[in-house]
């Protein structure tokens, strides 16, 4: 088979996977959370199964087995003629404490869809389909005030938003002098976020009200990275890397309605230009330290800086949130630390399967991106993983957990406690090379 017909075959493999991934995720919830009613929802873990466990690290992680793509600078760690792709899928069971009162809730989504290919000796491209972030919720609570209810009876005040960013990304890579790699990134945002507050009167003498924001949002973005390798011998190196996510401009439209039961007034709608109204996604600076060991282990710690006091959240129509305890959700910056482990016994052991098996842990501490008035809403939760290898060359199939909670039950928050299953398949192959016999 040619190479053109390779190239060719590869492209609409991935654009009809691509198409499968955004329409498996379109109409549900690709999150739940509470807390994803403010600005364009949470933000999803970066990085493929491989990396989530081990903490979520990746800055300076060069592992030619792996598709990384936390940083463009690590494409470059492959064999030459190798082609890679990694798919992967997540299940989250969630649960919800807030006083005496909990709740559970369980979700199934396509975590990532990344190729990634040779171009010219140390240089190497990828491309890929993930999802950025989330929106999922849906609460209802009763009028309990006496002086309200005296007056104009039971009242039901509803809320429920759901929708998703996703992020589709092209970036590059090359490495020169054998130690030190460069790698860019180009991003590209699009997604439907709809968010809707109802108040419904029991009387029908008083007007039930009904409104919403309709929300069709896109951004072009771009990330920059870097590495170096210094190795000691052939099994032994330290790797140090750094990445810039650039700060991005959100566009589309925000169509704001309303509607009154019991009212000779049209319904009231009005679209505004998203990009008049100052939004943004925070920038964000990593950096990264790897150290490899007798090619059996691997430990790294990354640190994250993501400043989104500029992203306009809370002053923005459909992205600010404000509650009856007239408590404000804010941006803030947000710090986060991860760190992860791998061992693998024996790669070439050609007797115990167990043995070629790569196992990993890790751990990480996030403080948010935001705060709800003045308190913080942080992260943190343990990792565990396993690499299966499948057949020949690198092709494995990666399962792993993810243990953690979010928030805190004081002050009459929410605390949400997590478990997360994350899959991957990485397939690993290798083209264009010219046989030697016919």
């Amino acid at each position: 088979m040619t190479r053109s017909r390779h190239i060719g075959l590869l492209v609409l493999f991935f654009l009809l996977s691509g198409a499968f991934l955004l329409r498996a995720q379109s109409g549900a919830f690709s999150t739940y959370s509470p807390y994803s009613v403010y600005g364009v929802g949470n933000q999803m873990t970066e990085g493929t199964a491989f990396n989530k466990t081990m903490g979520g690290v990746g800055i300076a992680t060069r592992n030619n087995r792996y598709l990384n793509y936390l940083n463009p600078a690590a494409l470059t760690a492959r064999d030459t003629l190798a082609f890679m792709l990694d798919f992967g899928v997540s299940n989250t069971n969630k649960y919800f404490n807030q006083g005496e009162v909990s709740s559970v809730n369980n979700q199934f989504n396509i975590s990532n869809f990344i190729l990634s290919f040779p171009i010219y000796r140390s240089s190497a491209m990828a491309i890929g389909v993930v999802p950025y972030s989330g929106v999922g919720y849906d609460f209802s609570y009763d009028e309990t005030r006496p002086q309200i209810v005296g007056q104009a009876g039971n009242i039901n005040y509803q809320a429920y938003g759901q929708g998703a960013l996703t992020k589709v990304f092209l970036s590059g890579g090359a490495t020169f002098w054998k130690c030190f790699s460069i790698g860019a990134e180009l991003d590209y945002y699009f997604g439907h976020i709809e968010k809707v507050s109802n108040k419904i009167f029991e009387q029908s003498n008083f007007r039930s009200t009904y409104g919403g924001y309709n929300m069709k949002l896109w951004g072009i973005g771009g990330k920059f990275g870097l590495q170096y390798e210094q190795r000691f011998t052939n099994l032994n190196s330290l790797i140090i890397g750094a990445t810039y996510r650039l700060k991005t401009s959100i566009h589309g439209t925000n169509e704001e309605y309303y509607h009154a039961t019991l009212s000779s007034v049209q319904d009231s709608v009005y679209t505004a230009d998203v990009g008049s109204q100052g939004v943004k996604l925070g920038d964000e600076i990593g950096v990264g330290l790897s150290l490899k060991l007798d090619g059996k282990w691997s430990v790294e710690l990354d640190y994250l800086y993501s400043d989104w006091r500029g992203s306009g959240f809370s002053a923005a129509r459909g992205f600010a949130v404000q509650t009856e305890e007239n408590l404000t959700f804010s941006s803030t910056a947000s710090h986060t630390l991860r760190a992860g482990l791998e061992f693998v016994p024996n790669r070439n052991d050609i007797r115990y399967y167990y043995r070629r098996m790569a196992y990993r842990a890790g751990l990480y501490y996030d403080t948010g991106n935001f705060r709800y008035g003045p308190y913080a809403v942080t992260s943190c939760g343990v990792t565990l993983g396993v690499t299966f290898p499948v057949f020949r060359w690198f092709n494995g199939f990666t399962l792993g957990i993810d243990i953690g909670k979010r928030g805190t039950v004081k002050n009459n928050l929410i605390r949400e406690t997590y478990f997360q299953i994350n899959a991957s398949m990485n397939i690993h192959d290798v083209w264009f090379q010219k046989p030697k016999y016919e």
